[in-house]
């Protein structure tokens, strides 16, 4: 049951250490606090080997790329394998650059990660090895939509069996694949969108979620996603007129906060291929 999966973050509070964007860092902090967990940042290459030690899990993001930052993901990435710990990447961007598109090919070639999140380009940008995407957002053109769902699980999943790792693609539908099993998911408002971090956030979510459930990771990822999603829908129907994007970020992370395992069960829109 995906509510098991949050009720066990919130009773193991889970350590994430997390090397991520400059953009949304205190966001991805805020909610690993709502959903049960516990943050940490440190993207220092000296410094990030002893902190990953600590922790149970590494959420890896490359939004905001620098040389002392690919330096210390690399660093603390093969501790985390070495250590056993969950690992996480989220490809922010990938496609968008060169450097972000080398990065993260590379630090899937280097290092062995549980989960893959990201939006549908930048997961078909890894498939390739290259290409192109709008910013950071998914371009239309690649949207999972219902008329290509059967295509987009199948990619999916052939992805999954390739890295062999949890594939989660986030978007209108998200998909979220071990290689075999994949859960179609259709929580969430077009609404979260317009805020910057929500898929930052997300990823610092699911890795605390990982964490917390080992011996069900596809399940505990799906459990993220939808809670994501569900806090989104929850967040939006709390909206007044003059309230904007800065106050909907805000609903979300305290929807996170104040879910229960009882209304991840009864919220969550997802089936199973």
């Amino acid at each position: 049951m995906l509510g098991n999966c949050m009720e066990n973050v919130r009773k193991n509070v889970p350590l994430v250490h997390n090397i991520t964007n400059y953009v949304t860092v205190t966001d991805v902090a805020n909610m690993l606090l709502a959903c049960g967990g516990s943050p940490i940042m440190s993207d220092e290459p000296e410094d990030v080997e002893d902190i990953t030690s600590i922790c149970g899990g590494l959420n890896i993001n490359i939004g905001t790329l620098n040389q002392r930052s690919i330096e210390a993901m690399f660093r603390a990435g093969r501790k985390a394998n070495d250590l056993g710990h969950v690992l996480l990447l989220d490809p922010v961007g990938a496609g968008a650059s060169a450097l972000r598109t080398n990065t993260a090919v590379q630090l899937m070639k280097e290092l062995k990660f549980d989960v893959i999140r990201g939006n549908i380009s930048e997961i078909k940008t890894l498939a390739l090895g290259s290409g192109t995407t709008k910013g950071v957002d998914a371009d239309v053109a690649d949207a999972v939509t219902e008329e290509n769902l059967e295509q987009s699980i199948a990619f999916v999943k052939a992805f999954a069996r390739d890295v062999e790792c949890i594939v989660a693609v986030t978007g209108a539908i998200d998909l979220v694949s071990d290689g075999k099993t994949c859960y179609v998911i259709r929580n969430g408002r077009p609404e979260m969108g317009r805020i910057t971090g929500t898929g930052c956030q997300l990823s610092g979510m699911m890795t605390a979620f990982l964490v917390a459930n080992p011996e069900a990771k596809l399940e505990a990822a799906a459990a993220a996603v939808c809670t994501m999603g569900l806090a989104g829908e929850i967040g939006f129907s709390y909206m007044q007129e003059q309230d904007g994007n800065s106050t909907y970020r805000n609903r979300i992370i305290d929807a996170v906060c104040n879910l229960t395992a009882e209304v991840l069960e009864k919220g969550a829109k997802y089936e199973i291929r």
